[in-house]
């Protein structure tokens, strides 16, 4: 259980009040370096449904968002030529939080600072319920597939491969 049970006002939950989206607020103890291990155990649910949100960047330094399952990474080649870029590469935490308006480890597709292309993985589409950050440590909202697919509208594509 966290710490703390005021839920926060962040940009995230701003972009979903306006949109009227369904969602559940889900608080738990951040864990620094704990990821969607750590988060899927707080809160007693597979960490397939944890969603990371990765601000990533192309060859020229330009950003995007990339929805991915936690117990996957992203085949940045494969999502580069899906996309037509020649590289992707993360940004590093300073542009991150930078392009995207929150600290890296409560980083949020709704709400993002810079405009910029969201990218979900296709399958996260069909989930009854996802985990995904709300836009601070600790905190996730609970929706679904269909529900994060109308609110963010990201662009479907392959690129997950198994963790290293």
């Amino acid at each position: 259980m966290a710490k703390s049970t005021k839920v926060p006002v962040t940009a995230a939950i701003r972009a979903l009040r306006a949109a009227r989206a369904k969602y559940e607020e889900k608080l738990y103890d951040y864990e620094e370096r704990g990821g969607t291990r750590a988060s899927s155990a707080a809160l007693g649910v597979e960490e397939h449904c944890v969603i990371k949100t990765l601000i990533l960047v192309r060859e020229d330094r330009s950003p995007l968002c990339m929805l991915m399952h936690g117990d996957r990474e992203v085949a940045t080649g494969v999502l580069a030529k899906a996309i037509g870029a020649k590289k992707i590469s993360a940004a590093d935490p300073k542009a991150a939080e930078k392009h995207s308006g929150y600290r890296v480890g409560g980083t949020s597709p709704f709400g993002l600072r810079t405009k910029m292309p969201v990218y979900v993985e296709e399958t996260i589409l069909a989930l009854p319920e996802l985990y995904i950050n709300g836009g601070k440590r600790g905190f996730l909202v609970c929706m679904s597939g269909a529900e994060l697919e109308r609110v963010c509208a990201p662009i479907a594509v392959r690129a997950a491969q198994p963790k290293a």
